[in-house]
Order: structure tokens, then sequence, then C-alpha cells
């Protein structure tokens, strides 16, 4: 997309699929694909690809006690962000939904893209959803915006 494309892109033009089975997905993308776009535009924040696509694999199962769905942002068959909410198979203490991850194209941020895309999926959910942010992720503005709290510190022990 050319500078003078994405000066005159507005958030309504994006189009937005919403995938639950690997069946679902849009002909013009795969796993693979899916993968190294969240891959390469979580950066600083990314996760590496295999813990990725176990991510998506997780949230497109037909599996019992597993699934999910991926929203995908495009314009055209160019993915402008994507989205992968889990579904934690809980409720209660741990809410029944996890935003797993969600990018957007740098050359695209600052539209409203992210939110566009997060609201869509936020509405397809029964229940609450939590998601994961490091403090120092510009995103975690976004999110309080949408209306996430932070309410508990995560701990982790690692052996």
């Amino acid at each position: 997309m050319s500078q003078q494309e994405t000066s005159t892109f507005q958030a309504g033009d994006l189009e937005l699929s919403f995938v639950t089975t690997v069946d679902e997905l849009p002909a013009w993308i795969d796993m693979d694909g899916l993968a190294s776009f969240l891959h390469e535009k979580l950066k600083p924040y990314e996760d590496t690809i295999p813990d990725i696509k176990r991510g998506l694999e997780y949230a497109l199962s037909t599996e019992p006690g597993q699934g999910g769905f991926v929203t995908i942002g495009h314009l055209g068959q160019k993915i402008a962000g994507a989205l992968v909410m889990l579904k934690s198979g809980m409720s209660g203490y741990i809410p029944p939904n996890i935003l797993l991850f969600v990018a957007v194209d740098p050359d695209l941020r600052g539209m409203g893209l992210g939110r566009r895309i997060i609201t869509a999926s936020l509405s397809r959910c029964d229940g609450p959803v939590k998601l994961h942010v490091e403090y120092d992720n510009p995103a975690k503005r976004l999110y309080e915006r949408i209306g996430f709290t932070s309410k508990y510190a995560e701990m982790r022990y690692e052996p």
C-alpha cells in the first residue's frame, strides 16, 4: 500500500472475516501466512512462530475443550490486522475467553483498525475476556480505552 493510499484509507474500508475452523480461512491465506503476519506485526512483542501456530490451531480446533476464533481484518486480499481469541473452557475465576494475539500492520496503525477488530471480536464473545499485555506496550492504552482493566498482577514461576 503506497503512502498516498495509506493516507486516504479509512477504518470503514476494512473487511472483517471471522474464522472458526481452518477450512473457513480465506483462500488467499493459510495458517503459515497468518502465523507469519502475526509474528512480524507483533514486533517487538512477538511470540515465536511455533507458539503462534499452536495458538491458531487451538482457536480453530473442533476438538472438545478447545476452540475460539480468528478475526482477519483485510483490504481485499491484504491482511491489515488479525486477532486470535481462545475459549478457555473456564468461567468465574478465569474468564471464558482469552484474547491471545492482536496485531495491525504498522503502516496502518493509528487509523482505528485495531479498535474495530477488537470491538467486533468482543461482540462475538460470551462472557468476560482476558488478555496479557506488557506494561510498556503502547497498545495497553487502546485496551484501557476499550474498557479492559488491570485487576491482577500476573506472576510466574519458572523452575
